[in-house]
């Protein structure tokens, strides 16, 4: 409806000035009559004048509403794509994400998806709109003259023709000159860096030549892309040259014959003048058209791949969610990967619900796939899986989420903190409405979630709890199953709080400092504390922390630093500012001989507690004020610098730290802390033996003081006894507490698997699931750990189903029912992998898979890589007293995996017996390091008895070290065996 409201206003703007040329000014007499209506000539004039400046007023008016919708509409209908591309990521078979990258998915939904939202804007609104005001300009030319509007749209059709076939060509040179400066590309990059090989050989005027030819080619494409680029809008600019040449010719012979007026001339010129521009749009429209096209049709490709998940088992919240507590059934259950091989192959089982289950399979692979097939993230090419009186192939996705849990070594973690993780189960709905409903409205106008992100999302039920305290002792029953002292109380002693948060933990932590000052002198490690003293400078503190004796309540930064005038001008006033930027510019200097300008990001440095981009400007300002003529620094450059001073110690610093210094700050926070705290309001927390300081940590808090660099093994040990303090207190929970808020980076990467893994293992159980999956779970702990974990998990969940996989176990008779997967098989006395239903081929290749599977060294090859390893293996075998081969033999025959039997490695002797150096049995791989070194054998290998071997190619062995870095890793292992023995 506005796209048509602007027609009409367009027809007055191109009728009213040939009004007013032809009724006003041509008028033959000074009294013009209107409608009955009698009006001067001037004020008839002025009427028309104003009539068409508010026709201009409006029909601008219009049009901006026009476009505003035009780009509102755009931005929902971005936002809907984007939104739907997300949503169908979840429906995505895990497989496909190991064969598409993350950063290719990522790109499509960000950058290649933004110039798609344009065009969706466009999609109705622009062809309409431009169509619109063609036809409107054109049924006013026609209206004044017919011949006009024959002259007007004469060369349309050849300009529709001949316009985007020109452009096609152009687009497709465009592609090529793409393809062309990549080549060029990796050219520069080539050259770059072999220059000193290019120098040595006298190869440069050759390379030269190269470059040069690859410029040409350049060249050629982007004059031909010139010529037709130019050649397009010469015709282009002909033809709407061409035109006006017949308005002025047949419609000036018009005027002269009194066919029309001339002030239809005029307006007809003009309208014309504004034909091209919708005109124009239209092609533009068209050639977006076909680009947008092929982008629809690549993330069309790359968003529908084949086994995607039913998007019914994820819309809404099931009507009911039932228990799993029945046993477990796979019946004839076949698992393939994206080539058709079996991954999972006829898996018959019964796990008993309730049950303790151990299922003991070598390959990590197997591990995984059958994990996933519980949790449904691969599904079954055959069989079923039923659980209970449910199949699992048709619960909606929520019932699957709240009833079984699944933990692993290595947990996918996302930014926030650790509760947001841990509570990820219990957040299944909204439970609220959102502050702002307008959100909501737009939300649903896009065809995005309508719910509020800023609603209360917990949802203690789904626990099987009733409040949100309750929820939270909870999850602190499953931390402390895992023993007191466990690895998150210990994170937790490095946290630092807000006393009002947890007011009980700070008051507990003053109250046990006495006690614990006792037992570290007891202990002989008081020495290894820097204690805070007012009387004394404490080297563990910054330097502006030494000043004010107190701690920073939020991080210190340039910025910060700089809007703190009051403060800076007392530091001015004190002749401080000039001892603390000296101290900064040593600092500086010395940090940049040690870390350079792109050392930044190494571990050392990142414990210095400076950021980059502080550093790096800090840098800058050093070499600035060593100029003679260096301006006074200001009090944003002056913060920058004292940046360094408010983030490093003295004992950071080293010997270079002045003692003076330290003697003039102890004067100073004797005389003027106060003042200067006073100047820094509430920003820092100051020192007080008898209270609580939240710059401080646990630790800290608890020992009042900071450990000394120089304590090594010992910090340990004052970690323990403070440990013990509050855990005899009844501490341990608050502490525990405090990790709850810890901040997550990224992906977790700021996160060990030390932590990561209770993380795991706490997301899998807070939810009470009747199926728990625990991969590897806890495999950074020791047995005892997992052992009391277990019970624990027994007492707490007595009636889940709890199904342990593993490489090994550490006490197998804790398991009502143990099976082994081998090579995608379940292994009984009646089954072995490889059976009579395979071909004799595929039967060779699943015992040389088999054997390979079994050895420590393949173990954790994934089963793609064992079956190119196993395809280029070959059987061999050896009666006693042959030889393999010869000390010297060249190494392309391969290395020897024994599978029966044993081998003796000699070293020959010209006059005596060969010497007998070491002899290997079955699992062993020998003469791998001939082939890493690509050097003939150092010693014999001759048959003990009767041997059988897998030898296995140089080629396929040396694939399999460059691609897997586990691989590699236990290579180094066994080389550093040899080396040691």
């Amino acid at each position: 409806m506005v796209t048509a409201a602007l027609f009409p206003l367009l027809y007055l703007t191109l009728e009213l000035p040939k009004r007013i040329i032809n009724d006003a000014i041509g008028a033959q007499s000074s009294e013009i009559e209107v409608l009955g209506v009698a009006f001067s000539q001037i004020g008839f004039l002025a009427l028309l004048c104003g009539a068409f400046l508010l026709s201009v007023l409006a029909h601008g008016l219009v049009k901006m509403r026009i476009n505003t919708m035009k780009g509102v509409l755009a931005e929902r209908m971005l936002r809907r794509f984007r939104y739907q591309l997300i949503s169908r990521m979840l429906l995505f078979p895990q497989p496909y994400f190991e064969r598409v990258s993350q950063g290719e998915l990522v790109a499509m939904v960000t950058a290649e998806s933004e110039p798609m939202g344009g065009l969706m804007g466009d999609a109705i609104s622009q062809p309409v709109l431009q169509a619109g005001q063609m036809l409107t300009i054109l049924g006013f030319l026609f209206l004044q003259s017919f011949w006009f509007g024959v002259a007007a749209c004469a060369l349309i059709p050849l300009q529709a023709w001949l316009i985007p076939k020109l452009q096609r060509q152009i687009n497709l040179l465009n592609k090529k000159r793409i393809q062309e400066v990549r080549v060029l590309a990796a050219d520069i990059g080539e050259s770059a860096g072999g220059v000193a090989a290019l120098r040595a050989n006298g190869g440069w005027r050759y390379r030269q030549a190269q470059i040069s030819h690859q410029l040409g080619r350049l060249f050629k494409i982007r004059f031909e892309i010139y010529q037709k680029k130019f050649f397009m809008k010469f015709i282009n600019n002909f033809i709407g040259q061409l035109t006006p040449f017949f308005f002025f010719a047949i419609g000036g012979y018009l005027v002269i014959q009194g066919a029309v007026s001339i002030g239809a001339l005029v307006a007809a010129l003009a309208a014309y003048k504004d034909l091209s521009s919708p005109w124009k749009e239209l092609l533009d429209y068209y050639n977006q058209t076909q680009d947008m096209s092929l982008r629809w049709e690549v993330i069309v490709e790359r968003f529908a791949p084949a086994g995607m998940r039913d998007q019914a088992q994820f819309d809404g919240q099931p009507d009911e969610i039932p228990r799993l507590t029945g046993d477990v059934v796979l019946d004839h259950v076949t698992v393939r990967d994206p080539d058709g091989n079996p991954v999972l192959e006829d898996l018959s089982a019964t796990l008993p619900g309730g049950a303790t289950i151990g299922i003991l399979a070598p390959s990590q692979e197997d591990r995984r796939a059958f994990a996933e097939l519980l949790t449904r993230e691969i599904l079954p090419a055959s069989g079923a899986v039923q659980l209970g009186e449910h199949e699992l192939a048709t619960l909606h996705q929520g019932v699957v989420a709240a009833r079984i849990g699944y933990a692993t070594s290595r947990p996918q973690l996302f930014q926030g903190t650790f509760g947001d993780n841990v509570m990820m189960p219990i957040r299944r709905r909204p439970m609220g409405e959102g502050q702002d409903p307008t959100y909501v409205a737009e939300a649903l106008r896009a065809g995005n979630s309508p719910d509020p992100l800023d609603a209360d999302w917990y949802d203690p039920a789904a626990a099987g709890v009733a409040t949100a305290d309750e929820l939270r002792s909870w999850w602190l029953q499953l931390i402390e199953g895992m023993g007191p002292g466990n690895a998150l109380f210990r994170r937790g002693l490095d946290q630092s709080f807000d006393a009002a948060a947890h007011p009980a933990l700070a008051e507990r932590l003053v109250e046990l400092r006495d006690r614990i000052g006792f037992a570290l002198s007891e202990a002989g490690l008081a020495r290894y504390v820097h204690g805070l003293d007012p009387a004394r400078y404490n080297p563990a503190l910054p330097v502006g922390e030494n000043l004010l004796f107190a701690t920073p309540r939020q991080p210190i930064t340039p910025e910060l630093l700089a809007g703190q005038s009051a403060f800076l001008g007392q530091i001015r006033a004190l002749g401080l500012d000039t001892v603390l930027v000296t101290l900064a510019r040593d600092v500086i200097e010395m940090l940049r001989q040690i870390f350079g300008m792109d050392g930044t990001d190494h571990p050392l440095f990142r414990n210095l507690g400076l950021d980059a981009a502080t550093y790096e400007a800090a840098v800058e300002l050093v070499e600035k004020t060593r100029r003679p003529d260096a301006p006074p620094i200001s009090d944003a450059e002056l913060g920058t610098l004292l940046t360094v001073p408010f983030r490093i110690s003295a004992e950071q610093i080293g010997p270079t730290f002045p003692e003076e210094l330290k003697t003039r700050i102890l004067d100073l926070r004797q005389s003027h802390s106060s003042e200067l705290l006073d100047c820094l309001g509430d920003l820092f927390a100051p020192l007080e033996e008898d209270g609580f300081s939240s710059g401080l940590t646990v630790l800290e808090n608890a020992i009042f003081g900071k450990l000394s660099q120089d304590a090594g093994g010992r910090a340990d040990d004052i970690r323990r006894l403070v440990s013990v303090a509050l855990i005899e207190s009844g501490a341990q929970e608050g502490v525990v507490q405090l990790i709850y808020d810890l901040p997550i980076a990224l992906s977790g990467q700021n996160l060990p698997a030390l932590y990561a893994e209770p993380l795991a293992y706490s997301r899998a159980t807070i939810k009470r699931p009747d199926i728990l999956i625990l991969d590897g779970a806890l495999a950074s702990y020791g047995a005892e750990t997992r052992a009391v974990v277990h019970d624990n998990l027994r007492k707490l969940m007595p009636e889940t189903t709890l199904i342990y996989l593993g490489e090994k176990f550490d006490d197998e008779g804790i398991f009502d029912v143990l099976l082994e997967l081998q090579q995608g098989r379940i292994v009984s006395e009646e089954t072995a992998p490889g059976g009579d239903g395979d071909g004799a081929g595929s039967a060779d290749l699943a015992r040389k898979l088999r054997a390979l599977e079994q050895t420590e060294l393949f173990s954790t090859l994934n089963r793609k890589q064992l079956r190119l390893l196993a395809f280029g293996a070959r059987w061999y075998e050896a009666q006693k007293g042959d030889v393999v081969f010869l000390k010297n033999d060249p190494p392309s025959d391969g290395a020897y995996l024994i599978l029966e039997g044993e081998a003796g490695l000699y070293l020959p002797k010209d006059s005596e017996p060969d010497q007998l150096i070491v002899t290997a049995g079955p699992g062993q791989l020998v003469g791998e390091l001939g082939l890493i070194r690509n050097e003939p054998r150092a010693l014999s290998m001759v048959a003990e008895s009767e041997l059988k071997c897998l030898r296995i190619g140089a080629k396929e062995f040396l694939a399999v070290v460059e691609n897997d870095a586990a691989t590699a890793f236990k290579i180094l292992q066994v080389v550093a065996g040899y080396v040691s023995n």
